[in-house]
Formats: C-alpha cells, structure tokens, sequence
C-alpha cells in the first residue's frame, strides 16, 4: 500500500476509535449514576431513568456527530462511496452521456450552443477539483453559450477534497496515472496526427491535467515517432490551449496558449503562472508566444475567485482576438 494509503488508513481507524470512546465513556457515566442512585427511592429512581434517557440520547447525538466526522475525513480523503470515480476519464457528451477513452470526438453527441444545434468548431474542456459529472455538464453547456462551438468534456472525476488535492500533487510531480491525463493525451495525439486542430480549454487542476497530458504528446512525437524537437513542436502548434485559473507552472513550447490568471484566486496565484508576469517565480512559463491575461476580482472568500463560470469565463474574449494581446471585452 502507498504512503497516501496508509495515512488515510490511519486516519479512518483513529476516527473509529474515536467514536467507540466517546460512546463508552458516556455510556459509563450513565451506569455510575444509576447505581449510586439505586438505593435512594422511586424519586431518585425516575430521576436516574430521566438522566439515563437524556444521556443515552446524548451519547447517540454525540455519536452521530463523531460519526459524521469520521464519514466527513473518508470523503475527504476518498474513502467510502464515490459515486463520481466511474466516469474518471471518460468523454463527457450532450445530456451527460458518458464514453469510454479512445471513442473518436466525430461520434460524440457534443453540447451545443442554445439556439445552434450544427457548430463549425469544437471545444475540449478539462474541469478543476471538486467538480461532479453533472456540474462539469453545466460548464460545457455554459461554454458553448459563450463561445459558439459544440463542447466535449473530459472528465477528471473528484473524489473528496484531500484525495483530490493529493491527485493535483502528483500530476504537480508527472507521478502517477491519473485517467483524465491519459484520454486527453491519447485524444490530442490522435486529432493532431490526423492533421486536425484541436481547442482545448482546462479549469483548475485541469490545467495541471493539460500541461502533463501536453508534455506526454510532445515525448510521444518525439520518442515513439522520432520527430525533431522543431517538427514535433511544429505539429503541436495545431493545438490552441485556454487555461483558467490553472495550478499549473510550465508548459511546454508548441501549442497556442492564452492563460487567465484572477489576481484574487489563491490558486494560479500560489501554484500557477503567479500574480505578477514574469517576476513570481523564474521557474513559471506559460509556453512559448503564451498570453497571459491577469485581472483583478477579489471576493471576500478568496475561492470564490476561483470559480470557472461566475468569474472566468465571463472574463474571456474570443481565442484569436485574446492571442493578439486584446483582452477588452
């Protein structure tokens, strides 16, 4: 089992135990009470079955709350039922249909503007931490209100706030398998060989997701298909790439980027291309010819300055006019 294992483990034991005290411990009161009270008539008797009522009702409140605690720390940290793992990579389409990786993006039913049901163009969209199919399902239907193009979601499914952050340190390190990581790779190498362009737009953790699905398709060019570093990054310029609010630092050189950075969002902030260009961290690099567009929203509650639909998307401008440098709405 793995170091994240073992401590979730722990933790889930610790919690248990917790409970099992706290219900003895009351459950203990409750008998000492009774028993010095015995002799003392039926006044103290009622007296003692009242108490023994109020306690035992007290050692179940308390009970539950432990126990919802305990229940609390699984989700957090991924144990329990996650309904939402099933669709972890998978192709999110129109209605929240789901299908498996590897299903060519023509036969996807994709979410459509309101009011176009036949779109030129297509959009990939990667969804942050947190976020259920169906909530994904709203960004892409949002997105494709916004932009006009027919939307296909890749889903990076959430399972628990902790687990979920441990998951964006791994792809922090390009450690792991992460399902979300392998179908945009496996998806953006197959469009871009068969000489298609791709749109992709990540959120959150999805942008961590895009720069390790990126880097995976520029090694794959290079290793597998023996191109030059200037072809393999040649042929990746076919992929036009919009991050928001993304937690990730580097990218690599190739694609068409435009990043959007809340100065109000503790995320891309702390984690991301930083708040101020080029002087944050001398490690951070959006790509080569990137855009990035930082804008001020702060909220009393940092995070909601971090959230896809109610702050950035409404802050995008078109890619091509974005690309020249032009963010006025």
């Amino acid at each position: 089992m793995n170091p994240i294992g073992k401590f979730i483990n722990k933790v889930r034991t610790g919690a248990e135990k917790a409970i099992d005290r706290t219900q003895d411990a009351v459950g203990n009161a409750v008998g000492n009470v009774k028993d010095a009270a015995a002799a003392g008539g039926r006044k103290v008797g009622q007296f003692v079955d009242g108490f023994e009522n109020a306690a035992t009702g007290a050692a179940k409140g308390v009970g539950n709350v432990v126990g919802g605690a305990a229940r609390g720390v699984q989700e957090f940290f991924g144990g329990g039922n996650q309904p939402d793992r099933v669709h972890d990579g998978k192709l999110v389409g129109a209605g929240g249909q789901t299908f498996p990786p590897g299903t060519a993006l023509a036969d996807i039913p994709g979410v459509t503007p309101a009011g176009n049901p036949n779109p030129q163009s297509t959009i990939i969209h990667v969804n942050g931490i947190l976020t259920t199919k169906e909530a994904q399902s709203e960004s892409l239907q949002a997105i494709a209100n916004a932009t006009g193009s027919r939307v296909i979601g890749i889903h990076n499914a959430t399972e628990g706030m902790g687990a979920d952050l441990a998951q964006c340190i791994k792809d922090k390190l390009d450690k792991g398998t992460n399902p979300a990581v392998d179908t945009l790779a496996d998806t953006l190498y197959t469009e871009i060989k068969a000489g298609r362009d791709v749109h992709l737009m990540a959120h959150s953790q999805g942008g961590l997701i895009s720069s390790r699905a990126l880097n995976d398709v520029y090694n794959r060019l290079r290793i597998e298909d023996g191109m030059s570093k200037t072809d393999a990054q040649a042929l990746m310029g076919k992929i036009n790439v919009e991050t928001f609010g993304a937690a990730a630092t580097t990218y690599p050189d190739g694609p068409n980027y435009v990043h959007y950075v809340n100065r109000g969002d503790p995320v891309p902030s702390m984690f991301g291309l930083g708040p101020i260009p080029d002087a944050w961290n001398p490690i951070a690099d959006g790509g080569k010819g990137s855009k990035v567009h930082h804008f001020n929203e702060f909220h009393l509650n940092p995070f909601d300055g971090h959230k896809f639909e109610e702050v950035y998307l409404k802050n995008r401008v078109p890619f091509d006019q974005a690309r020249e440098g032009n963010f006025n709405k």
